[in-house]
């Protein structure tokens, strides 16, 4: 059971430096937030803290707790989704104290196997007039309540927090613009340099068969050979640079499949079927980019391992849902082998998609090819 460490006014202040200090300490923004919020409970004195991040509709997809075990999580079965008390900050963007939860209008029931929690205080964590996240605190160890007190040093703590999640945020932004570039940059060394030499290697051996006799059937037929596996080296270089050069997410969806379909068979010389709904405009942002980065991945993937001779790429939406098919004529795999190396991918498009509340379906089978279906509810 936790006690709480009552501090005078000076020692409030030391605890808080304390708190400040540590979280600033530390660039993975994962363990910044997990920082933040155990900070939050010993210094206010709370049972339990949570930290959430909503996405651009105030929905929460990231939810960082302290307080609650493993074994008790995992009966709780689903994390907030950002409604009642929570949803209110998220909206206002200004703190809340409310003595009792299930007193308060704005509360929503709790989920079976969620703890009951009784007092409550809650705080957004703003950077630059931007919302960052949300701090919540329940169940005041020594009171019935939480004090002014207590909301002026959460609100001490979440300005402290603001600043070590930006600097976190920027400092994984460089090292990805560093990858980016190194992919970038080896991708170009890959086509102006090896590609231009194997291309003059296979017209070397093309010119070969100028000057052989036209009886030598065999070493005609050994030249062909290596001009074929020069030729897929080829393809196979163009693949792997498809693969290394991501192209960000420019807001149009359409557009941004078009693209990708364009770039695709310009690399592969594969065919695709596009068929994209009309009734996109209006989506929202964060279901946008998840198609499309999602859409990216796939066909990054069939191009290195599929060895298809068709694609169909198909997008619709409903009133209700976005509905994302991608389908090949390759090889096809077994999903349920584990011990099969299929590519990077798979896992961030399953994240990404139930991230958003969607599900990830992948159909495939060896010599059967490969769906990969993707619904996001809107």
């Amino acid at each position: 059971m936790m006690t709480e460490k009552k501090y005078s006014a000076d020692e409030a202040l030391d605890a808080l430096n304390r708190a400040a200090l540590a979280i600033a300490g530390e660039l993975d923004s994962t363990k910044v937030l997990q920082l933040i919020v155990d900070s939050a409970l010993e210094l206010v004195g709370a049972r339990y803290a949570a930290l959430g991040v909503p996405d651009q509709d105030g929905r929460l997809r990231r939810f960082i707790f302290s307080g609650v075990s493993k074994e008790e999580a995992s009966r709780i079965p689903h994390l907030p989704h950002g409604e009642g008390l929570l949803g209110t900050i998220v909206e206002k963007q200004q703190s809340i104290r409310v003595k009792r939860i299930p007193d308060d209008p704005r509360a929503t029931e709790f989920p079976s196997g969620h703890p009951t929690m009784t007092s409550f205080l809650g705080v957004p964590i703003v950077g630059a007039g931007d919302p960052l996240g949300n701090l919540y605190l329940t169940d005041k160890i020594d009171a019935d309540e939480f004090s002014e007190a207590d909301q002026k040093l959460l609100e001490m703590l979440a300005a402290h927090a603001a600043i070590a999640i930006q600097n976190a945020q920027l400092y994984q932004q460089v090292e990805r613009l560093a990858v980016l570039e190194e992919r970038a940059r080896i991708g170009m060394d890959l086509h102006d340099g090896v590609i231009q030499s194997i291309y003059a290697v296979g017209l070397t051996l093309e010119s070969t068969r100028l000057i052989l006799p036209e009886d030598s059937d065999e070493p005609l037929q050994l030249l062909d050979t290596a001009v074929e596996g020069l030729n897929n080296a080829i393809r196979d270089i163009r693949n792997f640079i498809l693969d290394l050069r991501p192209r960000r997410f420019s807001g149009d969806l359409s557009q941004g499949l078009a693209r990708l379909v364009r770039e695709f068979q310009a690399n592969t010389m594969v065919p695709v079927a596009l068929t994209v709904s009309q009734q996109l405009d209006d989506m929202p942002t964060s279901v946008a980019r998840a198609i499309f980065l999602t859409t990216q991945e796939s066909m990054a993937n069939i191009a290195r391992h599929a060895r298809a001779e068709n694609v169909t790429l198909t997008l619709m939406r409903s009133a209700s849902t976005v509905t994302l098919a991608i389908k090949d004529d390759g090889i096809g795999f077994d999903p349920s082998d584990d011990s099969r190396q299929l590519g990077h991918g798979l896992n961030n498009m399953q994240a990404r998609s139930e991230g958003l509340g969607g599900t990830f379906h992948i159909r495939s089978g060896p010599g059967q090819g490969t769906i990969i279906t993707v619904r996001i509810p809107l």
